[in-house]
C-alpha cells in the first residue's frame, strides 16, 4: 500500500496567514467602532463618552470605582413625570429673581420632568433633614464665580424644604440675595448651621498692576495669592470651589488683565498656564489651612454652555432648546479646565486629603434646555444677550446638590 505523502506549507507562510487574520480583525473592530459613534442616536462607547478624553480621567485616581461603590457622574437623564418629588418651586423667597424662569415668562416645565439615572446603580433620595441633620453646627461654604452661587441658591431651598418655620432662615448680614458682588451667609437657625456663598471667580486676587506697569494692563491676576475671603473659608465642614468660566481671553487679556506671581507681571503667561497655577495655589492654601479630619473639600468641574450661532456676546441663543440633547454626536468635548482640576485633586489625594472632584460636566452637557436664555431678571433689556450658562432654578443645579448629598453619605460626613 503506497503511502500518501501530505506536505504542509512552511512556517512563513503561517505567520503571514496569521497576521492577515489579526490585521482583518483590527481592522473590523476599529470600523465597528467609528460607526457606532457616529451614529447620533447611538449611545457611544464607555470610552468615547465625552470629547477625546477617556472617562476615568476625570476621576482622581485615574481609576473606576472599585466593586460596591457607584460612578454618580455618568448615567443617562431619564423622563419621569413624578419628578421631582421633593424639591422646592420658584416661590422659594431665598431665589434670584434671574434664575425664576417661569415667573420671568418661560411657558414650558418640560424641562423639570427629566430625572439622572447613573450608569449601574441609583442616586440616594436627597433627604434635606437628614443633610441639616449631619451639618448641625457646621458651615457650608462655596466659593467661585456666579455659577457656584446657582448651586448654594439651589442647596438653599432644598435644605429649607425641611424647616417648618422658614424664618428661621436668614441671611446674617441682612444682604438680599442678588448679583453685587460680596459674599452671603445663610443661617438655619434650628441647626446653628451656616450656607454661604463667596464670589470669587478667580478664586485669587485680581488688583491692581504694580506701579509703571505698561498702561495696557489694566488689572493683574495674582494666581500666587488666593482671594481675601479665604480667611474666611477656614473652618468649614464642607467647601465647594468652583472656577473656570472667566478663564479666558475675552475677560483676562482682552480686558487688560494679566498674570502676575511674585510681584511681577508675566506678559507672556497664557490663560491655561494662569489657571494651572492659581489651582496649584489653592493647594497650598488647603493644605496649611484646613484641617483634613475636619473639612471635607469639592472641587466641582465645569458647568457647559449651550450657545448656538453665536457667543455670550454676539447673538448666541438658547432659547429654542426645550428637551436633553439626545444626539451624543453632537456633546461637546470635554473642557480643558477639567485636566487640571483632576491632576490637582490626584495631588491633593496622595497626601490623604478628604478631596474630592464633584464632577457635573458630562450629565450637565446634555442639559441645553436648562438655561434661562430670554427670561431673564425682570428690566433686563429686550434686546440683552441670552444667558445660557447659568442655570433655572430649580433645575440642574439640584441634581448636583443631590451628588454632592451622596458624595457626602459615602464619606459618612457628620459634624462633630
Amino acid at each position: 500500500m503506497t503511502q500518501t505523502s501530505h506536505q504542509f506549507p512552511s512556517t512563513p507562510v503561517i505567520i503571514k496567514r496569521e497576521l492577515c487574520y489579526t490585521f482583518s480583525f483590527i481592522f473590523i473592530l476599529i470600523s465597528s467602532i467609528i460607526v457606532f459613534n457616529l451614529r447620533g442616536s447611538s449611545k457611544p462607547l464607555a470610552f468615547f463618552r465625552f470629547g477625546f478624553f477617556p472617562a476615568q480621567k476625570l476621576i482622581p485616581n485615574q481609576q473606576r470605582p472599585s466593586l460596591g461603590a457607584c460612578d454618580y457622574s455618568y448615567g443617562t437623564w431619564v423622563r419621569d413625570e413624578n419628578y421631582p418629588i421633593h424639591l422646592y418651586d420658584e416661590n422659594c423667597p431665598f431665589l434670584d429673581p434671574g434664575f425664576r424662569c417661569r415667573q420671568n415668562g418661560r411657558k414650558d416645565v418640560e424641562f423639570l420632568k427629566w430625572r439622572w439615572q447613573p450608569d449601574g446603580c441609583d442616586l440616594p433620595s436627597f433627604n434635606a433633614t437628614d443633610f441639616l441633620e449631619r451639618s448641625r453646627n457646621g458651615r457650608i461654604v462655596f466659593a467661585g464665580d456666579s455659577i457656584g452661587r446657582n448651586q448654594w441658591e439651589s442647596l438653599i431651598c432644598m435644605l429649607a424644604q425641611a424647616v417648618s418655620n422658614q424664618s428661621t432662615i436668614f441671611e446674617e448680614n441682612g444682604s438680599p440675595i442678588t448679583k453685587h458682588k460680596g459674599f452671603f451667609s445663610m443661617k438655619f437657625q434650628e441647626y446653628n448651621l451656616t450656607v454661604e456663598y463667596y464670589r470669587a471667580p478667580f478664586l485669587v486676587i485680581i488688583n491692581r498692576p504694580p506701579i509703571d506697569s505698561p498702561a495696557q494692563i489694566k488689572v493683574t491676576n495674582r494666581v500666587d495669592e488666593l482671594h481675601w475671603y479665604s480667611s474666611r473659608w477656614m473652618g468649614a465642614n464642607v467647601l465647594v470651589f468652583n472656577t473656570g468660566h472667566w478663564w479666558n481671553k475675552e475677560k483676562t487679556v482682552k480686558m487688560g488683565c494679566y498674570f502676575q506671581e511674585g510681584g511681577k507681571v508675566n506678559m507672556t503667561m497664557d490663560v491655561m498656564e494662569g489657571f494651572r497655577r492659581s489651582l496649584q495655589t489653592l493647594k497650598s492654601w488647603t493644605t496649611k489651612n484646613l484641617n483634613p479630619d475636619r473639612s471635607h473639600v469639592f472641587l466641582r468641574s465645569y458647568s457647559p454652555v449651550h450657545y448656538s450661532n453665536g457667543t455670550w456676546n454676539d447673538g448666541g441663543l438658547c432659547d429654542a432648546e426645550m428637551e436633553p440633547q439626545k444626539n451624543y454626536a453632537k456633546l461637546k468635548a470635554e473642557p480643558w479646565n477639567n485636566q487640571y482640576i483632576a491632576d490637582v485633586i490626584k495631588q491633593m489625594t496622595y497626601e490623604n486629603w478628604k478631596v474630592q472632584l464633584l464632577n457635573v460636566t458630562y450629565l450637565t452637557e446634555f442639559r441645553k434646555d436648562g438655561h434661562p436664555s430670554r427670561h431673564r431678571e425682570p428690566g433686563t433689556p429686550g434686546n440683552a444677550p441670552q444667558d445660557c450658562s447659568h442655570w433655572c432654578l430649580p433645575g440642574i443645579p439640584d441634581t448636583w446638590n443631590e451628588l454632592l448629598y451622596a458624595h457626602l453619605l459615602s464619606m459618612e460626613f457628620r459634624t462633630k
